[in-house]
């Protein structure tokens, strides 16, 4: 992005950090995240569906923002699409992730343990080896504050092939979206908020429901590995 664009204040101060450094910067990036949200991220707002898409990119690679409750009034105010919202910011989401996963992919091992315990790295590591797909579904299921970033930057350290991956992200997406999207379509945009002060619940319930999908499909799985073998 050139810098050209966020506006005079912003380089004058740029130009003012090169000589203070220490709290020039913390100004800097404070007038940065204040142009983001008063002025870019309405801009793209107005892109509709293919800004829901930009949003979900941005949120999942690097800039974080409530995309529950930007999804949220886009459902509202147009209640026909809302499937098309979750299917582009589900993709928009798996998009952006590429960035996580890509920098973990590049040689984040060393970088992962310095921000987790040695014991906490092997149970992430199991995890991919088990079940990969699911070790990144699950963690996209889940609203904030769950550490998604974590799991996505893990699965590029464990190798994770590209394109399960994107589908993993997508999936879970997709599942916490349409959710949303029922809560929304039967309580107004304020589900948002209840998805925001009731995560915890959510994410248990969440988990509960994966994790009955998991044992049917191990079932399921089990007794079809009995039928080939008689």
């Amino acid at each position: 992005m050139p810098l050209s664009l966020v506006g005079p204040g912003v380089l004058q101060l740029r130009n003012r950090c090169s000589r203070r450094e220490g709290t020039c910067l913390k100004q800097l990036f404070v007038r940065l995240m204040a142009w983001w949200k008063l002025i870019a991220l309405p801009a793209i707002a107005k892109l509709g569906l293919w800004g829901v898409g930009l949003i979900a990119a941005l949120d999942s690679s690097t800039i974080p923002v409530p995309m529950d409750a930007i999804l949220a009034v886009y459902i509202w105010n147009n209640k026909s699409q809302f499937l098309y919202y979750c299917i582009l910011a589900s993709l928009g989401s798996a998009i952006g992730g590429l960035l996580p996963y890509g920098l973990g992919r590049a040689g984040g091992e060393l970088f992962l343990l310095k921000r987790i315990n040695r014991d906490r790295f092997e149970q992430l590591r199991l995890r991919f080896e088990r079940q990969e797909f699911l070790a990144v579904m699950i963690p996209s299921m889940l609203p904030p504050p769950a550490p998604w970033k974590l799991f996505v930057f893990g699965a590029g350290v464990f190798e994770m092939r590209v394109l399960p991956f994107m589908l993993a992200v997508f999936a879970g997406r997709m599942v916490r979206w349409l959710i949303l999207s029922a809560l929304v379509l039967e309580l107004g945009p304020g589900a948002a908020d209840m998805v925001a002060h009731h995560a915890v619940l959510l994410v248990l319930i969440i988990l509960g429901l994966a994790m009955l999908g998991f044992a049917w499909w191990l079932i399921r799985r089990k007794k079809q590995g009995r039928l080939l073998q008689e």
